[in-house]
């Protein structure tokens, strides 16, 4: 099975200049926990905001959610797969870096994004398939 087969392709994504208060909208407004951040420019890297970068931000930090852009608490670069590679080494990849989402790309386009709960369901789903 390949990245491509269980990838989710509608991948929302914030501009690095948006202020957390925009991007917690955002992610409420399509009822998902992380968001892409766009590359700066065309030799900058995506990087990757979740709720746990927000609410460090917010609760440990004390920062002000209308102040500070996503691309300051983001994670940057975000790790990145081709659409191309089995999952059996994307499900490794996360396992050994205790990550839960990496982004997927194309010739160096993002086209998707791949999780835990997209791998863990897959595996579901054909095991289901088996009985």
């Amino acid at each position: 099975m390949l990245v491509k087969d269980i990838m989710k392709s509608n991948v929302v994504t914030v501009s690095a200049f948006a202020t957390v208060r925009e991007g917690m909208h955002i992610m409420r407004l399509h009822g998902i926990k992380s968001l892409v951040v766009d590359k700066g420019n065309e030799h900058d890297a995506y990087g990757l905001v979740t709720y746990n970068d927000i609410l460090k931000t917010i609760v440990a930090e004390e920062g002000d959610i209308d102040l500070i852009n996503v691309y300051d608490i983001c994670t940057k670069p975000a790790l990145i797969v081709s659409r191309e590679l089995d999952v059996k080494y994307v499900a490794r990849l996360m396992v050994n870096m205790n990550i839960q989402r990496i982004l997927v790309t194309n010739a160096n386009e993002l086209v998707g994004i791949i999780t835990m709960n997209d791998i863990v369901g897959a595996i579901l789903d054909m095991a289901d398939g088996m009985d």
